[in-house]
Protein backbone atom coordinates (compact mmCIF):
# COMPACT_ATOMS: atom_id res chain seq x y z
CA UNK A 1 0.00 0.00 0.00
CA UNK A 2 1.48 3.69 -1.23
CA UNK A 3 1.53 6.09 2.00
CA UNK A 4 0.68 9.77 1.17
CA UNK A 5 0.92 12.83 3.65
CA UNK A 6 -1.09 15.33 3.81
CA UNK A 7 -0.25 18.72 5.06
CA UNK A 8 -2.50 22.33 6.27
CA UNK A 9 -2.45 25.23 4.54
CA UNK A 10 -3.94 28.70 5.82
CA UNK A 11 -3.80 32.66 4.82
CA UNK A 12 -2.95 33.77 8.11
CA UNK A 13 -0.77 32.36 11.15
CA UNK A 14 -3.25 30.76 13.63
CA UNK A 15 -4.10 27.82 15.30
CA UNK A 16 -5.37 26.80 18.86
CA UNK A 17 -2.19 28.46 20.80
CA UNK A 18 -1.30 31.10 17.98
CA UNK A 19 -4.58 33.97 17.84
CA UNK A 20 -4.41 34.98 14.50
CA UNK A 21 -3.21 38.87 13.57
CA UNK A 22 -2.76 40.92 10.70
CA UNK A 23 -4.52 40.77 7.58
CA UNK A 24 -6.68 37.66 7.34
CA UNK A 25 -4.60 37.24 4.17
CA UNK A 26 -1.32 36.98 3.94
CA UNK A 27 0.40 35.89 1.04
CA UNK A 28 3.60 36.16 2.32
CA UNK A 29 2.75 33.63 5.07
CA UNK A 30 1.02 30.96 2.71
CA UNK A 31 3.58 31.12 0.55
CA UNK A 32 5.79 29.99 3.32
CA UNK A 33 3.43 27.58 4.57
CA UNK A 34 3.23 25.89 1.09
CA UNK A 35 7.14 26.03 0.48
CA UNK A 36 7.76 24.61 3.88
CA UNK A 37 5.52 21.69 3.19
CA UNK A 38 6.93 21.09 0.09
CA UNK A 39 10.47 21.16 1.18
CA UNK A 40 9.41 18.64 4.17
CA UNK A 41 8.56 16.10 1.66
CA UNK A 42 4.58 16.28 1.93
CA UNK A 43 2.86 15.25 -1.05
CA UNK A 44 -0.35 17.43 -0.66
CA UNK A 45 -1.85 20.15 1.96
CA UNK A 46 -5.33 20.63 2.59
CA UNK A 47 -6.87 24.31 2.10
CA UNK A 48 -9.85 23.74 4.14
CA UNK A 49 -13.52 25.52 4.13
CA UNK A 50 -15.93 26.66 6.08
CA UNK A 51 -18.40 29.19 6.28
CA UNK A 52 -16.48 32.55 6.80
CA UNK A 53 -13.17 31.47 5.69
CA UNK A 54 -11.48 33.02 2.60
CA UNK A 55 -12.09 31.26 -1.34
CA UNK A 56 -10.53 27.92 -1.23
CA UNK A 57 -9.86 28.54 -5.23
CA UNK A 58 -8.20 31.54 -4.99
CA UNK A 59 -6.02 29.99 -2.65
CA UNK A 60 -5.17 27.15 -4.40
CA UNK A 61 -4.31 28.87 -7.39
CA UNK A 62 -2.19 30.72 -5.12
CA UNK A 63 -0.43 27.71 -3.65
CA UNK A 64 0.15 26.08 -7.04
CA UNK A 65 1.78 29.22 -8.34
CA UNK A 66 4.25 29.33 -5.45
CA UNK A 67 5.02 25.34 -5.12
CA UNK A 68 6.72 23.31 -8.23
CA UNK A 69 5.19 19.95 -7.74
CA UNK A 70 3.38 20.16 -4.04
CA UNK A 71 -0.41 18.57 -4.64
CA UNK A 72 -2.78 20.98 -3.40
CA UNK A 73 -5.93 18.96 -1.88
CA UNK A 74 -9.22 21.60 -1.94
CA UNK A 75 -12.22 21.04 0.36
CA UNK A 76 -15.35 21.83 -1.60
CA UNK A 77 -18.83 22.31 -0.23
CA UNK A 78 -21.78 21.28 -2.37
CA UNK A 79 -24.85 23.15 -2.97
CA UNK A 80 -23.37 26.63 -4.00
CA UNK A 81 -22.12 26.67 -7.19
CA UNK A 82 -24.14 24.36 -9.73
CA UNK A 83 -21.96 20.97 -10.34
CA UNK A 84 -21.46 21.44 -13.98
CA UNK A 85 -19.67 24.76 -13.10
CA UNK A 86 -17.91 23.29 -10.15
CA UNK A 87 -16.51 20.85 -12.12
CA UNK A 88 -15.36 22.86 -14.87
CA UNK A 89 -14.17 24.98 -11.97
CA UNK A 90 -12.07 22.24 -10.91
CA UNK A 91 -10.21 20.92 -13.99
CA UNK A 92 -9.56 24.41 -14.91
CA UNK A 93 -7.26 24.59 -11.61
CA UNK A 94 -6.38 21.28 -12.06
CA UNK A 95 -4.97 22.01 -15.72
CA UNK A 96 -2.87 25.22 -14.07
CA UNK A 97 -1.42 23.43 -11.63
CA UNK A 98 -0.60 20.57 -13.62
CA UNK A 99 -2.30 18.10 -12.72
CA UNK A 100 -1.68 19.00 -9.25
CA UNK A 101 -5.23 19.24 -7.45
CA UNK A 102 -7.41 16.35 -5.41
CA UNK A 103 -11.07 18.01 -3.78
CA UNK A 104 -12.51 16.89 -0.68
CA UNK A 105 -16.37 17.03 -0.44
CA UNK A 106 -17.13 18.65 2.59
CA UNK A 107 -21.36 17.98 2.72
CA UNK A 108 -21.58 19.68 6.12
CA UNK A 109 -22.46 18.20 9.85
CA UNK A 110 -23.89 21.59 11.64
CA UNK A 111 -26.70 23.55 10.78
CA UNK A 112 -25.99 26.21 12.08
CA UNK A 113 -22.68 26.66 9.94
CA UNK A 114 -24.59 25.62 7.37
CA UNK A 115 -26.95 28.41 7.72
CA UNK A 116 -24.62 31.02 7.47
CA UNK A 117 -24.20 30.30 4.00
CA UNK A 118 -27.70 30.49 3.27
CA UNK A 119 -28.57 26.56 3.20
CA UNK A 120 -31.02 25.40 5.38
CA UNK A 121 -31.44 21.47 4.84
CA UNK A 122 -30.93 19.15 7.14
CA UNK A 123 -28.31 16.51 7.58
CA UNK A 124 -29.16 13.69 5.34
CA UNK A 125 -30.74 16.11 2.68
CA UNK A 126 -27.38 17.65 2.32
CA UNK A 127 -25.72 13.92 1.73
CA UNK A 128 -28.13 13.52 -0.71
CA UNK A 129 -27.31 16.58 -2.53
CA UNK A 130 -23.57 15.28 -2.21
CA UNK A 131 -24.60 12.45 -3.92
CA UNK A 132 -26.03 13.70 -6.98
CA UNK A 133 -23.98 16.72 -7.27
CA UNK A 134 -20.40 13.85 -7.28
CA UNK A 135 -22.95 12.03 -10.20
CA UNK A 136 -22.72 15.16 -12.16
CA UNK A 137 -19.78 16.26 -11.41
CA UNK A 138 -17.80 12.92 -12.62
CA UNK A 139 -20.14 12.53 -16.20
CA UNK A 140 -18.85 16.41 -16.47
CA UNK A 141 -15.32 15.28 -16.32
CA UNK A 142 -15.95 12.18 -18.19
CA UNK A 143 -18.88 12.30 -20.67
CA UNK A 144 -17.47 12.21 -24.77
CA UNK A 145 -20.52 14.19 -25.65
CA UNK A 146 -23.28 16.30 -24.36
CA UNK A 147 -25.63 15.47 -21.48
CA UNK A 148 -28.51 15.60 -19.79
CA UNK A 149 -29.37 14.98 -16.17
CA UNK A 150 -32.66 14.83 -14.37
CA UNK A 151 -32.34 14.24 -11.14
CA UNK A 152 -34.05 15.06 -7.54
CA UNK A 153 -32.19 18.47 -6.67
CA UNK A 154 -30.18 18.86 -10.61
CA UNK A 155 -31.30 19.30 -13.78
CA UNK A 156 -28.99 19.84 -16.76
CA UNK A 157 -29.92 19.90 -20.37
CA UNK A 158 -27.06 19.34 -22.93
CA UNK A 159 -23.39 20.06 -20.66
CA UNK A 160 -20.53 19.27 -22.59
CA UNK A 161 -17.46 20.61 -20.78
CA UNK A 162 -15.12 22.17 -23.07
CA UNK A 163 -11.72 21.61 -20.04
CA UNK A 164 -11.57 18.23 -18.12
CA UNK A 165 -8.64 16.91 -15.48
CA UNK A 166 -5.27 16.36 -17.00
CA UNK A 167 -5.44 12.66 -15.80
CA UNK A 168 -8.19 10.54 -16.69
CA UNK A 169 -11.22 12.54 -16.72
CA UNK A 170 -11.04 12.28 -13.03
CA UNK A 171 -10.00 14.00 -9.94
CA UNK A 172 -9.09 12.55 -6.79
CA UNK A 173 -12.45 12.93 -4.35
CA UNK A 174 -11.73 12.71 -0.74
CA UNK A 175 -14.88 12.57 1.52
CA UNK A 176 -15.82 12.83 4.70
CA UNK A 177 -18.22 12.32 7.44
CA UNK A 178 -18.87 9.50 10.06
CA UNK A 179 -22.74 9.19 10.26
CA UNK A 180 -24.82 6.37 8.21
CA UNK A 181 -25.58 8.51 5.16
CA UNK A 182 -22.28 9.81 5.02
CA UNK A 183 -20.49 6.48 4.95
CA UNK A 184 -23.06 5.59 2.02
CA UNK A 185 -22.22 8.26 -0.20
CA UNK A 186 -18.68 7.59 0.28
CA UNK A 187 -18.99 4.51 -0.29
CA UNK A 188 -20.06 5.22 -3.75
CA UNK A 189 -17.60 8.22 -4.73
CA UNK A 190 -15.26 8.22 -2.39
CA UNK A 191 -11.17 7.35 -3.77
CA UNK A 192 -10.15 8.14 -0.37
CA UNK A 193 -12.60 8.39 2.76
CA UNK A 194 -11.21 10.68 5.55
CA UNK A 195 -11.52 10.24 9.05
CA UNK A 196 -10.33 12.17 12.12
CA UNK A 197 -7.99 10.51 14.64
CA UNK A 198 -9.60 7.91 16.81
CA UNK A 199 -8.70 4.89 18.42
CA UNK A 200 -7.38 1.85 16.90
CA UNK A 201 -10.59 -0.56 17.47
CA UNK A 202 -12.61 2.57 16.28
CA UNK A 203 -10.85 2.87 12.89
CA UNK A 204 -11.14 -0.53 12.52
CA UNK A 205 -14.57 -0.51 13.08
CA UNK A 206 -15.28 2.33 10.53
CA UNK A 207 -12.95 0.78 7.47
CA UNK A 208 -15.01 -2.09 7.87
CA UNK A 209 -18.08 -0.17 7.40
CA UNK A 210 -16.82 1.96 4.49
CA UNK A 211 -15.62 -1.14 3.24
CA UNK A 212 -19.33 -2.77 3.09
CA UNK A 213 -20.53 0.48 2.03
CA UNK A 214 -18.04 0.63 -0.84
CA UNK A 215 -18.84 -2.98 -2.15
CA UNK A 216 -22.20 -2.32 -3.06
CA UNK A 217 -21.16 -0.21 -5.50
CA UNK A 218 -18.47 -2.88 -6.64
CA UNK A 219 -16.09 -0.82 -5.29
CA UNK A 220 -14.34 -2.28 -2.04
CA UNK A 221 -10.76 -2.33 -2.95
CA UNK A 222 -10.82 0.97 -4.52
CA UNK A 223 -11.40 2.93 -1.72
CA UNK A 224 -8.49 4.10 0.47
CA UNK A 225 -8.62 5.58 4.06
CA UNK A 226 -6.56 9.13 5.26
CA UNK A 227 -6.49 9.77 9.31
CA UNK A 228 -6.17 13.02 10.44
CA UNK A 229 -3.75 13.78 13.80
CA UNK A 230 -1.38 16.15 15.60
CA UNK A 231 1.73 14.38 15.99
CA UNK A 232 3.84 16.58 18.98
CA UNK A 233 7.50 15.53 18.33
CA UNK A 234 10.15 15.58 21.33
CA UNK A 235 13.55 13.98 21.73
CA UNK A 236 12.03 11.64 24.80
CA UNK A 237 8.67 10.64 25.65
CA UNK A 238 8.94 12.85 28.78
CA UNK A 239 9.64 15.65 26.77
CA UNK A 240 7.20 14.93 24.16
CA UNK A 241 4.41 15.00 27.37
CA UNK A 242 5.50 17.86 28.44
CA UNK A 243 5.14 19.90 25.21
CA UNK A 244 1.94 18.36 25.01
CA UNK A 245 1.16 20.32 28.33
CA UNK A 246 2.76 22.97 26.97
CA UNK A 247 0.01 23.45 24.21
CA UNK A 248 -2.95 22.42 26.05
CA UNK A 249 -2.03 25.54 28.94
CA UNK A 250 -1.59 27.64 26.09
CA UNK A 251 -4.63 27.32 23.94
CA UNK A 252 -6.75 26.78 27.25
CA UNK A 253 -5.58 30.43 27.79
CA UNK A 254 -6.87 31.23 24.40
CA UNK A 255 -9.60 29.40 23.75
CA UNK A 256 -12.12 31.63 25.08
CA UNK A 257 -10.62 34.57 22.61
CA UNK A 258 -10.51 32.68 19.88
CA UNK A 259 -14.36 32.20 17.82
CA UNK A 260 -13.62 29.23 16.39
CA UNK A 261 -13.47 27.02 19.37
CA UNK A 262 -15.45 29.77 21.56
CA UNK A 263 -18.17 29.22 19.72
CA UNK A 264 -18.76 25.73 19.51
CA UNK A 265 -21.86 24.01 21.01
CA UNK A 266 -21.40 21.84 23.77
CA UNK A 267 -22.78 18.71 22.09
CA UNK A 268 -21.70 18.84 18.24
CA UNK A 269 -24.06 18.26 16.39
CA UNK A 270 -21.92 16.12 13.60
CA UNK A 271 -21.02 12.41 13.91
CA UNK A 272 -17.43 12.99 13.49
CA UNK A 273 -16.97 15.10 16.51
CA UNK A 274 -19.54 12.99 18.66
CA UNK A 275 -17.24 10.13 18.14
CA UNK A 276 -13.74 11.95 19.05
CA UNK A 277 -16.01 13.24 21.82
CA UNK A 278 -16.43 9.60 22.85
CA UNK A 279 -12.76 9.12 22.33
CA UNK A 280 -11.59 11.86 24.72
CA UNK A 281 -13.87 10.75 27.46
CA UNK A 282 -11.82 7.58 27.51
CA UNK A 283 -9.02 9.44 29.07
CA UNK A 284 -6.33 11.95 28.28
CA UNK A 285 -4.30 8.98 26.75
CA UNK A 286 -5.60 6.42 24.87
CA UNK A 287 -4.23 3.87 23.01
CA UNK A 288 -0.98 4.41 24.95
CA UNK A 289 -0.28 7.80 22.85
CA UNK A 290 -3.22 9.04 21.15
CA UNK A 291 -3.51 12.33 23.16
CA UNK A 292 -7.61 13.99 23.64
CA UNK A 293 -6.52 17.17 25.30
CA UNK A 294 -7.65 19.60 22.74
CA UNK A 295 -10.17 17.69 21.36
CA UNK A 296 -12.26 17.64 25.05
CA UNK A 297 -11.04 21.49 25.29
CA UNK A 298 -12.74 22.16 21.75
CA UNK A 299 -15.59 20.30 21.94
CA UNK A 300 -13.54 18.24 19.39
CA UNK A 301 -13.60 20.88 16.16
CA UNK A 302 -12.38 19.12 13.37
CA UNK A 303 -8.49 17.68 13.70
CA UNK A 304 -8.02 17.70 17.21
CA UNK A 305 -6.70 14.71 18.13
CA UNK A 306 -2.52 13.82 18.27
CA UNK A 307 0.28 11.08 18.99
CA UNK A 308 3.00 12.06 21.48
CA UNK A 309 6.01 10.70 22.15
CA UNK A 310 9.95 10.36 20.49
CA UNK A 311 9.33 10.36 16.26
CA UNK A 312 10.30 6.28 16.29
CA UNK A 313 7.28 5.99 18.81
CA UNK A 314 5.05 8.45 16.76
CA UNK A 315 6.24 6.36 13.80
CA UNK A 316 5.06 3.38 15.56
CA UNK A 317 1.55 4.35 16.17
CA UNK A 318 1.18 5.39 12.29
CA UNK A 319 2.24 2.20 11.64
CA UNK A 320 -0.47 0.21 13.06
CA UNK A 321 -2.95 2.41 11.37
CA UNK A 322 -1.45 1.51 8.58
CA UNK A 323 -1.64 -2.27 9.44
CA UNK A 324 -5.43 -1.45 9.70
CA UNK A 325 -5.70 -0.07 5.78
CA UNK A 326 -4.92 3.61 6.58
CA UNK A 327 -2.43 4.93 3.49
CA UNK A 328 -2.88 8.93 3.84
CA UNK A 329 -1.86 10.64 6.98
CA UNK A 330 -3.13 14.31 7.66
CA UNK A 331 -1.07 15.93 9.82
CA UNK A 332 -0.80 19.34 11.14
CA UNK A 333 0.79 20.97 14.09
CA UNK A 334 0.52 23.69 16.44
CA UNK A 335 3.09 25.67 14.83
CA UNK A 336 2.33 25.77 11.03
CA UNK A 337 5.60 26.02 9.56
CA UNK A 338 7.88 24.63 11.93
CA UNK A 339 5.74 21.49 13.21
CA UNK A 340 5.63 21.01 9.68
CA UNK A 341 9.53 21.20 8.91
CA UNK A 342 10.10 18.87 12.31
CA UNK A 343 7.34 16.65 10.76
CA UNK A 344 9.44 16.54 7.65
CA UNK A 345 13.01 16.05 9.23
CA UNK A 346 12.46 13.83 12.07
CA UNK A 347 9.17 11.90 11.39
CA UNK A 348 7.90 11.38 7.30
CA UNK A 349 10.91 9.86 6.64
CA UNK A 350 10.72 7.66 9.43
CA UNK A 351 7.61 6.28 8.45
CA UNK A 352 8.38 5.93 4.99
CA UNK A 353 11.35 3.65 5.21
CA UNK A 354 9.61 1.59 7.72
CA UNK A 355 6.98 0.86 5.14
CA UNK A 356 9.13 0.28 2.08
CA UNK A 357 10.85 -1.99 4.41
CA UNK A 358 7.84 -3.94 5.20
CA UNK A 359 6.17 -3.43 1.46
CA UNK A 360 9.68 -4.91 0.32
CA UNK A 361 9.95 -8.02 2.72
CA UNK A 362 6.20 -8.92 1.76
CA UNK A 363 7.58 -8.90 -1.66
CA UNK A 364 9.50 -11.76 -1.25
CA UNK A 365 9.29 -15.27 -2.34
CA UNK A 366 8.18 -17.07 0.16
CA UNK A 367 11.23 -19.24 0.96
CA UNK A 368 13.10 -16.05 1.22
CA UNK A 369 11.36 -14.53 4.01
CA UNK A 370 11.07 -17.63 5.90
CA UNK A 371 15.29 -18.09 5.60
CA UNK A 372 15.28 -14.35 6.70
Amino acid sequence: MSIEFIGFSATQEVSETVLGTGPVVNKAFLGAVARAHEYAGFDRVLVAHGSGSVDGFQVASYIASQTEKLGILLAHRPGFVSPTLAARQLATLDQFSDGRLAVHIISGGDDTEQQRDGDFLNHDQRYARSDEFLDVVKQTWSSSGPFDHDGAIYKVKGQNAGVRPVAGNHLPIYFGGSSEAAIDVAGKHADVYALWGESLAQVEEIIAKVRAAAAKYGRADQIRFSLSLRPVLAETEEQAWAKADAILAKATAKVQHNPHFSGRPQQPVNVGSQRLLATAANGKVVDERLWTGIAALTKAAGNSTGLVGTPEQVRDALLKYWELGVTTFLIRGFDPIQDALQYGRELIPLVRAAIAEREAHAAQPDATRLAA
